[in-house]
Parts: C-alpha cells; structure tokens; sequence
C-alpha cells in the first residue's frame, strides 16, 4: 500500500478502542446505560472522522468523496470484525453476561405500559433462545450503520482536490 494510513490501522485503533470502552462499560457497570450507551457511538464516528482527514491529507487531498467512503467503510468493516469477535469471546468467557443483558431487556420491558407480564416473559424467553444471533447481528449491523454514519461525514468534510485525467496533456 503506498498510504501510510491504511484502512486495516484505521479500523484495528478503533476497534481497540471501541473493545477498551466496552470494557470500561461492563466494569463500571455501565451496560445498559442509556444516558452513557451513545459515547461508543460518537467516538467511533470521531475516530473513522480523523482517520479520513489523514488518509486524505496524506494523499494531497486527490481522492474523491467515494474513495474516501470507501477507505472509511473498509475501516468500519475491520472494526466490526474486532468488535464482534470481542462480544463473542466476552460472551462465552462470562456466560452471567446473557443473564445480565436479559436483566437490562426485563427492566426495559417492564417500564412500557402496554407489555403485561406474560408478554415480557415470552420475549425474554425467545431473546435467550436467539442470544447469540441477536449479540452477533446487533452487533455487526449496529457498528455498520455507526461506521457507515462516520464514513460519510468523514468523506463529505476532507478537502477534495481529484486530478483530471486530461490535467497534464
């Protein structure tokens, strides 16, 4: 590759950090937190923003809105994998993380006046069924439409200068 940014450092510093702040969440016990459970979101969006300004910068500013997309996107698809690998391996490390996580759903569930008991009791049950369907494609769809978000304001920011085809004729 002849940018010294690539893609793959782009998403493996952020997924480390995205995997550092989950850490932080689940000891502090901040999973669930709804008035926290955005900070993950927004540092991603920060970090995919700085590392397209770089790629950018670092190409003279000659790559268009679509390849700066798609230097943002592939980021976000190797930070997803890191992610999803983390949740997975966290999962089965600490198997008490479904129960918590259907804790969180219960409580969720309950502060909604039209659910009766029984309701809650049905969608808890089939949740735990699908627990790891559900961790995994939340959290690659999740982390997608983030990195998806941060790629586009990432690419519509960095200045553009392409070069023409027909410029030095």
């Amino acid at each position: 590759m002849n940018n010294k940014t690539s893609h793959l450092l782009a998403g493996g510093v952020t997924g480390g950090v995205l995997v550092l702040i989950n850490v932080i969440f689940i000891v502090f016990d901040l999973t669930g937190n709804t008035k926290v459970s955005w900070i993950g979101s927004v540092i991603n969006i920060g970090l995919l923003v700085y590392f397209i300004l770089e790629f950018g910068k670092q190409q003279d500013h000659t790559k268009s809105f679509g390849e700066l997309f798609s230097y943002g996107f592939k980021a976000t698809a190797f930070t997803t994998i890191i992610l999803t690998a983390f949740m997975v391996i966290y999962s089965f490390a600490f198997p008490n993380a479904a129960d918590k996580a259907m804790e969180i759903a219960r409580e969720q569930m309950s502060n909604q006046p039209n659910m009766s008991e029984e309701t809650i009791d049905s969608a808890i049950e089939m949740t735990r069924k699908f627990y790891f369907p559900i961790l995994i494609g939340g959290t690659i769809f999740g982390t997608m439409l983030v990195g998806a978000i941060g790629a586009l304001i990432g690419a519509a920011v960095t200045k553009k200068n392409p070069s023409h085809p027909f410029q030095n004729q």
